[in-house]
């Protein structure tokens, strides 16, 4: 008898362990570990799906008590083992439920129904088919005599044709075509039609030739790698270094030795430029793994992988958990990136995991940034991870040059524009020479609140506790919407609070900067790209090739725009209120505001001609502003560092965040406080809060925070496990639930 270990697909923390169920012995060939199955499970026997972990052939239980597994689900998808395996380390490490770990693990969940091309081919030879056909015309049977005539008409008699040639311009049916094949006249093959995501990056490059820095570290990883060494290397190279190069080049020696590669991207914004690079020198060996592909473009680059049809994957973080049995590198560009970690239970960190599924696979990672995290620069300090330089761009390129426009003297000269002097002078300068211009702002939408300048009241969502955003309609703002429920309002007309009429929008986003260009600019060609004009598909790819092929002169957009990209014809950066993300209240605020800048000056002269950048700030002298306009990593590491030294800050230490969620406050509160006193017994740990989060009601949900640090990671997961074995059993809390957060970066 064969035994299975299941684990039930409800993400309840009561059920979070392994059920036995007894194999029938007609599913024993299908029961295979990664399997879904449905159960008959609880007293009421109802019917539920779960996913084998663990196969057996001793009972852990009474065996007449045991039930059986009801039927192997045929649609669904079969997760690698070592999978599962890495499932169960991100449960223990980040938190969450097992069944949240392994669906994190199978980025592709449900069999999606094949696409197939059918054809039609001849079963008789040329002179029989004319025999037939004549035969079916004394028989009156023209439906039939028109078939085997359109057989005879096709050019490669041999190769027949399209069964939907057939159907549409023989009128055909299904049912006649069938009855043909069963008389031996004719074949219907059909043939697996994989969906394509990549069918517009048909592109070929040649191999670049490389500098003497990016030589280096390719044989420095290749001599590692052939001799058996699998390390952790982290590329910190200046924007427009090489990076891609290098990492293609260590791709291509990995593939030669019959191993796999995966690549990740922070965002899909990334995967259009990336994906051409990568195809253009590897051709059908890659594919590409993310959100806005169909259901049956995920499923088939599932099954591709899986069958070692393709060699490279690449996408965003659910990259990472790609069917390849023979992994041998995960890259991972950009990544300094908050998107590399998960918003949602288990909130794992794809840095982390990675390295963890490495080492399970002996396989290297080799990570890269002009601005790598803290932590990764950190673990290089330390040794954990090996350092590796490219200090100077490729094709000899220059850095560009940074001024730094200061706001504060802006307002002082009376310039209420949201473009600097300097700005406004260089971008006629660059329209005049045909060059292209990229003005960021790290914001979206149209404005960023509603406010009254009296009171200072700010429009609030009623079940969110956050502000609401104005929408415009017919160029007035009329509607206020929470980005979180969907909740509207109508814009008032005076302060609800103390009834002034000088209420009004405030925040600058990229809608507002894309009116101000046409105002002052009107010749200018603009192309915005922010969350709203990215919807689809297509979204993102779509404006970046119309500005890459200089269909605009100037790029407006938020985050997503200064994040990896390289258009040689771009000699303006315009960066405008660099400063926002430093009053975030967050602890990396300085290292995010770094990353996000210094990122942006890179996108200025990344080809032949000079770039500049104009960078506009109220904080002129902050070192995270300093430092990014000298592209001083290092200047700006040994500042940082010694801050988070004196506040014991990640990377020194830990912080696990504990969020706490009850629809009744006081209850939220209660539970926040019970967390709170059972860290007593643990030594060496420091409890702050609880206290309301920062958005301290979602959906009419309430949430409090703890925060608790430690130098020691494990004892902080067991500080998760003390509390996820409470919640197990503490019936009074059963309508709050909580979540972890360990050294949060997102």
């Amino acid at each position: 008898m064969i035994f299975a270990d299941i684990i039930v697909d409800v993400s309840v923390k009561s059920l979070d362990r392994p059920f036995q169920y007894l194999v029938p012995e007609e599913m024993v060939a299908d029961a295979v570990i990664g399997a879904s199955v449905i159960i008959p499970f609880g007293k009421g026997n109802r019917e539920m799906k779960g996913y084998i972990i663990g196969l057996s052939g001793t009972a852990k239980y009474d065996i007449h008590k045991t039930k059986s597994i009801l039927r192997v689900e045929k649609q669904g998808v079969v997760a690698e083992s070592h999978l599962l395996s890495l499932a169960y380390w991100i449960k223990e490490n980040f938190g969450g439920t097992m069944n949240d770990a392994i669906k994190a693990v199978m980025p592709v969940r449900k069999e999606v129904k094949e696409k197939v091309a059918r054809h039609i081919i001849p079963a008789l030879s040329r002179k029989e088919m004319e025999q037939k056909k004549v035969y079916f015309e004394q028989k009156h049977n023209t439906a039939r005599a028109r078939i085997l005539q359109g057989l005879l008409e096709q050019k490669d008699y041999e190769k027949g044709a399209p069964y939907e040639t057939f159907l549409h311009r023989f009128k055909a049916t299904a049912a006649l075509l069938k009855g043909l094949e069963e008389k031996g006249i004719l074949k219907i093959v059909s043939k697996q039609i994989y969906r394509d995501p990549l069918s517009d990056n048909r592109v070929v490059t040649k191999a670049k030739v490389l500098n003497e820095e990016q030589r280096t570290i390719v044989e420095q990883f290749i001599t590692d790698f052939d001799a058996g060494i699998r390390k952790d290397y982290l590329i910190h190279g200046v924007t427009g270094s090489g990076k891609t190069e290098v990492y293609m080049n260590l791709i291509d020696h990995v593939l030669q030795k019959g191993k796999q590669a995966i690549v990740l991207i922070p965002e899909i914004a990334l995967t259009f430029q990336t994906v051409q690079r990568f195809y253009g020198r590897f051709g059908s060996k890659v594919s590409i793994m993310h959100s806005r592909l169909s259901a049956g473009e995920r499923y088939d680059q599932f099954v591709r992988a899986k069958r070692g049809e393709i060699q490279i994957m690449i996408g965003p973080r659910s990259a990472l958990f790609t069917p390849f049995s023979n992994l041998g590198l995960i890259v991972i560009d950009e990544e300094h990136e908050s998107s590399y970690q998960s918003d949602s239970p288990p909130k794992y960190h794809a840095r982390e995991v990675a390295v963890q599924r490495a080492k399970m696979l002996h396989a290297s990672v080799v990570m890269g940034s002009a601005t790598p995290s803290l932590e990764a620069y950190y673990r290089c300090q330390t040794g954990e991870y090996s350092l590796m330089t490219l200090t100077k761009r490729a094709g000899n390129a220059q850095m560009a040059e940074v001024e730094i426009a200061d706001l504060r003297a802006e307002l002082k000269a009376r310039n209420f524009s949201i473009f600097s002097r300097r700005l406004q002078e260089e971008i006629k300068v660059r329209l005049q020479k045909r060059e292209q211009i990229i003005l960021f702002i790290n914001r979206r939408g149209y404005a960023g609140f509603v406010s009254c300048r009296e009171c200072g009241e700010v429009i609030q969502c009623d079940s969110c506790s956050v502000a609401m955003k104005p929408h415009e309609y017919k160029g007035k703002v009329s509607i206020l919407k929470c980005h979180y429920c969907g909740a509207q309002k109508q814009m008032p007309k005076v302060c609800p609070a103390c009834g002034s009429k000088y209420i009004g929008t405030f925040g600058l986003g990229t809608q507002q900067v894309e009116e101000m260009i046409h105002k002052h600019f009107p010749e200018a060609r603009v192309l915005r790209m922010d969350a709203d004009t990215t919807s689809g598909k297509e979204g993102h790819s779509r404006i970046l090739q119309q500005f890459a092929q200089q269909k605009a002169d100037i790029l407006v957009g938020t985050q997503m725009i200064v994040k990896g990209h390289d258009f040689e014809n771009v000699t303006l950066v315009g960066i405008l209120a660099a400063d926002l993300s430093l009053n975030t209240g967050s602890y990396r605020a300085a290292e995010r505001t770094f990353a996000l800048l210094a990122q942006a000056c890179g996108r200025a002269g990344r080809g032949k001609k000079a770039g500049k950048v104009i960078l506009q700030t109220y904080q002129p002298d902050h070192y995270s502003i300093q430092c990014a306009a000298a592209q001083d990593y290092k200047a700006f590491y040994r500042q940082e560092i010694a801050k988070r030294q004196m506040l014991q800050y990640p990377p020194i230490s830990n912080i696990l965040e504990v969020l706490v969620f009850s629809e009744k406050e006081e209850k939220a509160a209660m539970l926040a406080e019970v967390l709170k006193s059972k860290t007593i017994s643990y030594h060496d740990m420091i409890v702050l809060g609880p206290n309301d989060a920062p958005i301290a009601k979602l959906r009419d949900v309430y949430r409090k925070i703890l925060y608790i640090r430690s130098k020691d990671y494990q004892m902080l997961c067991n500080v998760k496990d003390h509390f996820e074995k409470f919640m197990q059993t503490s019936h009074m809390y059963n309508d709050c639930r909580i979540t972890f957060t360990f050294n949060n970066e997102s």
